[in-house]
């Protein structure tokens, strides 16, 4: 299971460096990196599976933060999938791996769903980078190097990908949520790893299934990558290389889209639809690609794009426009573009509230905060069962003291819910009487005086 020495041979150049040359070349690529973005006391968390490059990437910059020559506190997350058999032993490993280099380790365990239209791979890709976001940090570190970007080029380039997925990994990247995503090792070849865990004795664990040419990345590293370098030798480099000019070219196309979304967009922020279809082809694919990457999902494909292209220009209802991806929906709803991530619907059973603080809801959070003079008064919800639901209709609700109780359906209109997000808000009743509604507010039979002791919801939607 543990391994102390590598299974490929080394490239000539990188077998012919000392163990110092070596050790050089990967605290150069950490530091040239690191030195410029990171602050004092700045958190740096490292994505730790237990393979070589992950287990190089945390000793590394442990030594290099140990030495006073970064800046930074190191930790580690481990991702516990439970696809292998041996995940349990991975999670150990890293445990006594981050003991012996006295880093702090988060171990989380998700759960990947398999039968899905994404594949198993990428399932687990999805709740890993959603364990990353929720990493607290500023940045995360992962250990991809030159080959990983090579064969990300290549079969990018497979799938049809145009410039942004030809650009391969970015060194950097600031999601909507959570530490910016950094990759340091990016260009430093597997081979310097290689020798740099083989001189520090560094163990590791080997993942079964990377030997698996079933899997298309397997595939390429395993049997095209060897070929290519016999024909073409610096095959990989030059990929990498190609990955550099791409990400050029997507750095102008993201400008662009930049610029047309500042002309397209209503005071809110989102792309107003009717703008948005004055917009040639070309353009509006572009704008459309760069809205759903910076909403956090990944980009589409081109067939995607011109679906929704032209249900976007043809509909003659455009609340009713739904085109969806594995990571979200594209919607539209009084004249804007919505994009919404794929989330989990409330509960269909009611959820007693019995004075928790938090409660899990609908994929997101309800809190109850203790307030004074504002949401809902104390002494009204003593002597009565409280309990969250879910909208069924005909909820009324009295938000105004002066006005009598109104349809909940016209207040969600009133103030602007979309449709979609109507069914997913909490409603706190009372015994029969509906007290708070998520986006809303509280009822007046049930809201605080000015002064008067009481508790706040909120709910955080994700």
């Amino acid at each position: 299971m543990f391994r102390q020495s590598c299974s490929e041979k080394p490239a000539a150049r990188p077998r012919e460096l000392s163990e110092a040359d070596t050790a050089a070349l990967v605290d150069a690529a950490l530091a040239g990196f690191f030195l410029p973005r990171l602050e004092s006391g700045d958190r740096l968390c490292v994505g730790l599976s237990g393979g070589m490059d992950s287990v190089v990437l945390l000793h590394a910059l442990r030594r290099l933060a140990g030495a006073g020559a970064l800046p930074a506190r190191v930790s580690a997350v481990h991702v516990h999938h439970g696809i292998s058999p041996r995940a349990d032993d991975w999670a150990e490993f890293c445990r006594a791996c981050c003991a012996r280099l006295d880093v702090p380790l988060t171990v989380v365990r998700v759960d990947v769903p398999r039968g899905g239209g994404e594949g198993l791979e990428g399932a687990a890709r999805r709740r890993r980078y959603g364990v990353f976001a929720d990493v607290e940090a500023d940045w995360l570190a992962l250990a991809h190097h030159r080959g990983d970007q090579a064969e990300t080029v290549l079969l990018n380039l497979l799938r049809g990908a145009g410039v942004a997925g030809a650009a391969g990994m970015p060194a950097a990247r600031s999601p909507v949520r959570g530490p910016a995503l950094v990759r340091p090792l990016l260009g430093v070849e597997r081979a310097v790893i290689a020798r740099y865990a083989r001189a520090h004795g560094l163990e590791w664990v080997d993942d079964e299934s990377n030997g698996d040419t079933y899997f298309r990345r397997n595939f390429l590293r395993h049997d095209v990558f060897p070929r290519l370098e016999r024909a073409f030798p610096g095959a990989g480099a030059a990929l990498a290389r190609a990955a550099g000019h791409f990400a050029e070219a997507a750095a102008l196309l993201d400008e662009l889209a930049a610029l047309d979304r500042a002309a397209v967009s209503a005071a809110s922020g989102r792309i107003l639809v009717a703008a948005f279809n004055r917009l040639g082809p070309a353009r509006a694919g572009n704008l459309l690609r760069h809205a759903w990457v910076r909403a956090g999902f990944r980009a589409p494909e081109t067939v995607w794009i011109g679906e929704a292209i032209r249900q976007l220009a043809a509909v003659d209802a455009p609340s009713k426009i739904r085109v969806a991806t594995v990571d979200g929906e594209l919607r539209v709803y009084r004249g804007e573009l919505y994009l919404v991530p794929r989330r989990e619907t409330p509960p269909i059973e009611p959820v007693p509230w019995a004075g928790q603080e938090a409660l899990p809801w609908a994929g997101g959070w309800l809190r109850f905060t203790e307030s004074a003079g504002e949401g809902l008064r104390r002494g009204a919800l003593a002597g009565e069962r409280a309990w969250i639901g879910p909208r069924r209709g005909g909820e009324r609700l009295r938000p105004d003291a002066r006005r009598p109780r109104r349809g909940l359906r016209k207040l969600l209109q009133e103030s602007a819910v979309p449709p979609w997000e109507r069914e997913r808000l909490p409603l706190l009743w009372v015994g029969e009487r509906l007290a708070w509604v998520g986006g809303i507010g509280c009822d007046a039979e049930f809201a605080c005086a000015p002064g008067e002791a009481g508790i706040l919801p909120s709910w955080e939607s994700r």
